[in-house]
C-alpha cells in the first residue's frame, strides 16, 4: 500500500449483517464488531495510509486478541496513534457514531456483492480473493507486484 497509495482510494469494507434494532452482527460476533469499530475509527481519524494500516497490520498479526486494551494501546504506541482518541471516536454519541461507521462500511461491501473476507476489489471488480489461507480469482498473480503493477497499469489507462 504505501507504493500505491496515491493511486488508489483505499476503503476498509467489513462483512456483516444489519440487524432490526440498527444494529450489526459480525461473522466472529461482538468482538469482531469492535475491532472493525476501532479500526474504521483509525482511518477515519488518520487518513495516512501509512499510519492507519501499520496499526491495522499490527491488530491483525494477533487478531485473537483484538479487542483487548491492551493490543489496541500496544499498537496505537507503536503507529503514533492517541488510545483516547481512538476510544472517544468508538464511544462518541454512545457508541451510535462508530456502530455507523461499521453499518456503512457492511452496506458498501454488500453493495459490491462481496461475501469473502478479504475480497481486493480494484477499479470496481474483484481482483484477488484470499479464503482459507489460499489466494484464489487472481487475473494476473497473487503477489504484492502483481497488484501494484495491475494499479499502475489502470492508471496508465485513465
Amino acid at each position: 500500500m504505501q507504493r500505491v497509495h496515491d493511486k488508489v482510494n483505499f476503503t476498509l469494507s467489513y462483512i456483516g449483517r444489519p440487524t432490526a434494532n440498527d444494529g450489526v452482527d459480525c461473522m466472529h460476533g461482538p468482538s469482531e464488531c469492535m475491532g472493525n469499530i476501532i479500526e474504521l475509527c483509525a482511518r477515519e481519524l488518520y487518513p495516512d495510509p501509512k499510519i492507519n494500516l501499520g496499526f491495522i497490520m499490527c491488530l491483525t498479526r494477533d487478531y485473537e486478541h483484538i479487542p483487548d486494551r491492551s493490543l489496541i494501546e500496544d499498537c496505537a504506541l507503536e503507529h503514533a496513534i492517541d488510545f483516547q482518541k481512538l476510544n472517544d471516536c468508538a464511544v462518541k454519541e454512545d457508541g451510535a457514531h462508530g456502530l455507523d461507521l461499521l453499518r456503512t462500511s457492511i452496506q458498501r461491501t454488500a453493495d459490491a456483492g462481496v461475501t469473502k473476507s478479504c475480497t481486493i476489489r480494484l477499479d470496481g471488480q474483484i481482483y484477488c480473493i484470499r479464503d482459507g489461507g489460499e489466494w484464489s480469482d487472481c487475473p494476473t498473480g497473487p503477489g504484492v507486484n502483481d497488484l501494484i503493477l495491475a494499479i499502475e497499469k489502470l492508471r496508465r489507462q485513465s
